[in-house]
């Protein structure tokens, strides 16, 4: 039997024009230049990622770009067409889970989500969401009975009702505990699995690491690097290190010399090379060929979280959930 999940097709054409096209955004209030020239392009079926510290201004390109907030210049393309301007057809294909929400305290799950349900053509199955999402056993509780994780999920209930093509999900498993959190990631992984665009604001590095095709990183309402995950990682330190023991003393050359190695230095007796590529391979194969083992091996692989801070100059876990 086919579930509405399984029913969430890519577009017949996908891939030849990109689901969200956003160019030279800008957004302010008063003196306060809150986006600055923000461009990026995201394909169909990517889930792309938005990080940047709190305050950085991603929420307000977010918000522009669903056509919740009237930017002051730079165009915004879904599928082709403009919030603005198309309003009724991109509540069509766009489902939103929002930072922060509220809803009548006195209704209960079922009937919000039936409520959602009705505002679209080919809506999901109500059921199948709440089972997903763990929510199944709290179909008929008030909304004001709920704690706060159980409140994100059903935001996210709410934003994939209708069955969009493009999901936009800020800060979607902020109050979750880890099992909710991950079982929230495969949900995602599922959907774009389906072809859904997934435009993702997140502050968890492991999130964005684990779900994102590519990330812009956005501070002081500007994109000051826009890669995948792991090429953003590798910049941060400028590749991977390993950390050896070497067995005797060897020519420093046969290392330095290999394409894979960009730096060796010393740590007391232990030796650290820095590279990319096949860099563990390449060191320890090396070594063995000049009758020298590599005891005591360790990868040092630097991760998004070392490019947040590289290039913001702050730590996200002291961030809190950004705005």
């Amino acid at each position: 039997m086919t579930t509405s999940l399984e029913r969430l097709e890519a577009p017949a054409a996908a891939g030849v024009r990109p689901a969200v096209e956003v160019a030279h955004l800008r957004k302010t209030y008063g003196t306060l230049v809150a986006v600055d020239d923000v461009s990026f392009s995201v394909a169909e079926g990517e889930i792309f990622g938005i990080l940047g510290p709190n305050g950085a201004g991603k929420t307000t390109a977010i918000e522009c770009a669903i056509g919740l907030r009237q930017p002051d210049a730079g165009t915004i393309r879904l599928l082709g067409l403009d919030p603005q301007a198309d309003r009724d057809k991109v509540h069509e294909i766009v489902g939103v889970q929002l930072q922060a929400g509220a809803l009548p305290g006195k209704l209960r799950v079922g009937e919000i989500l039936e409520e959602y349900r009705s505002f679209y053509r080919d809506p999901g199955d109500v059921g199948e969401l709440l089972e997903v999402l763990g929510l199944a056993g709290k179909r008929g509780d008030f909304y004001r009975s709920l704690s706060g994780g159980q409140r994100q999920r059903l935001s996210v209930a709410l934003a994939l009702i209708g069955r969009p093509r493009i999901a936009v999900l800020d800060e979607m498993t902020t109050g979750l505990d880890p099992k909710a959190r991950r079982d929230t990631w495969e949900l995602i992984e599922g959907i774009r699995d389906r072809g859904v665009t997934v435009l993702l604001v997140t502050h968890f590095m492991e999130e964005a690491e684990r779900l994102c095709d590519r990330v812009a990183l956005i501070d002081s309402g500007r994109v000051v690097a826009l890669d995948t995950p792991a090429s953003l990682a590798a910049q941060a330190r400028g590749g991977k290190s390993v950390r050896f023991l070497p067995s005797a003393p060897f020519d420093e050359d046969l290392l330095t010399a290999l394409p894979q190695v960009a730096r060796l230095e010393h740590q007391g007796q232990h030796v650290v090379v820095t590279g990319s590529g096949e860099l563990v391979n390449a060191v320890i194969l090396t070594l063995a060929a000049a009758g020298v083992t590599a005891r005591d091996v360790q990868l040092d692989s630097s991760n998004l979280e070392d490019a947040f801070v590289k290039l913001t100059g702050k730590n996200p876990d002291k961030e809190g959930a950004p705005a």
